[in-house]
């Protein structure tokens, strides 16, 4: 139980300095405009334009790195900071979501099986903890609670490392496009590639510790506390 522990807050302390990171890129980049001038908006309708996509439309969400695209009301959504600017940072994360558009366009299977999970996810992200809080106080006497939490948050491991090759494959389909369509040149595509491979690190450094929960909560159930 203490290795567990240690590997507990190693992940806890990789995350809090990745995502640190990542912040500090996206700042950084944000600041470093593109030659063409596109805005993030602009960079998101072309590459949709340029992958045959006519059904999806360009949005502007409030917040903060709240970009996303919505496969169910075909939207891609970006966040104010990325919608009007003209920075490598913005281009970079449109292009990433028009990815996910991509994907959906050509039935990218990784993506679908996210899709398929996002209605169960969303059931275990809104129980599991209650569920697992009342196994544990049960496990003696109703230890099948028990069980059922450490399936449903299964189901939530499972889900972070599924969505680990589809924003992979996200920015790879955006990195190239960038390059291609002539968006970023020489100066800047390292740095979009910098801030999507930043970007990426948040997703796996999260499925590595929703894994070690998972373990943990398996371990409580088997008796293995110390």
């Amino acid at each position: 139980m203490t290795l567990y522990w240690v590997l507990f807050i190693g992940i806890a302390v990789v995350s809090w300095i990745v995502q640190a990171s990542l912040t500090s890129k996206f700042k950084k980049y944000s600041k470093i405009t593109l030659p063409s001038g596109m805005t993030g908006a602009d960079v998101a309708r072309k590459m949709l334009r340029d992958n045959g996509i006519t059904d999806v439309t360009v949005t502007a969400t409030g917040g903060t790195l709240t970009d996303h695209y919505n496969p169910a009301t075909k939207t891609v959504n970006l966040s104010e900071g990325v919608y009007g600017s003209a920075s490598v940072a913005a281009a970079a994360v449109a292009a990433h979501e028009c990815g996910h558009a991509v994907q959906h366009a050509v039935g990218y299977a990784p993506l679908k099986m996210r899709s398929a999970l996002v209605p169960v996810v969303s059931f275990s992200s809104k129980w599991v903890m209650w569920i697992l809080l009342g196994g544990m106080l049960l496990i003696n006497s109703f230890p099948q609670l028990m069980l059922a939490g450490i399936v449903l948050f299964a189901l939530t491991t499972l889900f972070s490392f599924i969505t680990l090759p589809v924003e992979i494959n996200a920015s790879k389909r955006a990195l190239v496009w960038l390059n291609s369509a002539g968006v970023t040149n020489v100066e800047t595509h390292d740095k979009a590639e910098d801030a999507l491979r930043s970007a990426a690190y948040t997703y796996v450094v999260a499925a590595l510790g929703s894994l070690a929960t998972l373990l943990y909560y398996v371990m409580i159930f088997m008796g293995r506390r110390d």
